[in-house]
C-alpha cells in the first residue's frame, strides 16, 4: 500500500463525481429510451454529421468496439443511418434521421436539466474556476 489516502486522491474523487453524473443522466434518459452513450453519438452527431465509427469513438470518448454496437443497435432502432463515403465507399459515414434528431431534442432537455443542478451549486467564479482545474488536471495528464 502506497502512502497516498484514497480521500487525497484527486482522481478517485473524480471518478466518484463521473459515475453519479453519468448515474443521473441514465436515469434522465432512460424514459426518453437511450442509453448515455446512445445520447453522446446522438449529441456528437448533430453538430459533426458524416463521422466513421473510429472518429465517433474518439469524440465521445470511447473505445471503437463500444461504439460499433452502439451504432448496431442506433442503426437498427432507426436513430441514425450509416451511408458509404462517396469516395471511399469502404468507409462508413453516420448521419442522423429524423426520428434520431426527434429523440436528441427530448433527450438534451433530460441532460440539460442534470448539467444545470451541477451548475447551480457553484457561483459563475466558482464554475469558472472549477472548470480551469478539471482542465489542467487533463492538461497535466495528457502529457
Amino acid at each position: 500500500m502506497t502512502e497516498l489516502p484514497v480521500d487525497e486522491r484527486i482522481g478517485h474523487h473524480i471518478k466518484r463525481a463521473e459515475q453519479h453524473v453519468i448515474a443521473a443522466k441514465h436515469a434522465a434518459l432512460r424514459p426518453i429510451g437511450l442509453s448515455v452513450p446512445q445520447y453522446t453519438v446522438l449529441l456528437v452527431l448533430s453538430t459533426e454529421s458524416g463521422l466513421t465509427g473510429a472518429a465517433l469513438a474518439r469524440r465521445c470518448l470511447v473505445t471503437p468496439q463500444t461504439t460499433s454496437a452502439v451504432l448496431r443497435t442506433m442503426e437498427r432502432d432507426g436513430l441514425i443511418e450509416r451511408v458509404p463515403h462517396p469516395v471511399h465507399r469502404h468507409v462508413l459515414e453516420t448521419r442522423l434521421t429524423d426520428l434520431g434528431r426527434a429523440k436528441l431534442r427530448r433527450a438534451d432537455e433530460a441532460a440539460v436539466a442534470v448539467e444545470q443542478r451541477l451548475g447551480e451549486l457553484f457561483t459563475e467564479e466558482e464554475f469558472a474556476t472549477f472548470i480551469e482545474f478539471l482542465g489542467r488536471c487533463s492538461t497535466a495528464l495528457d502529457a
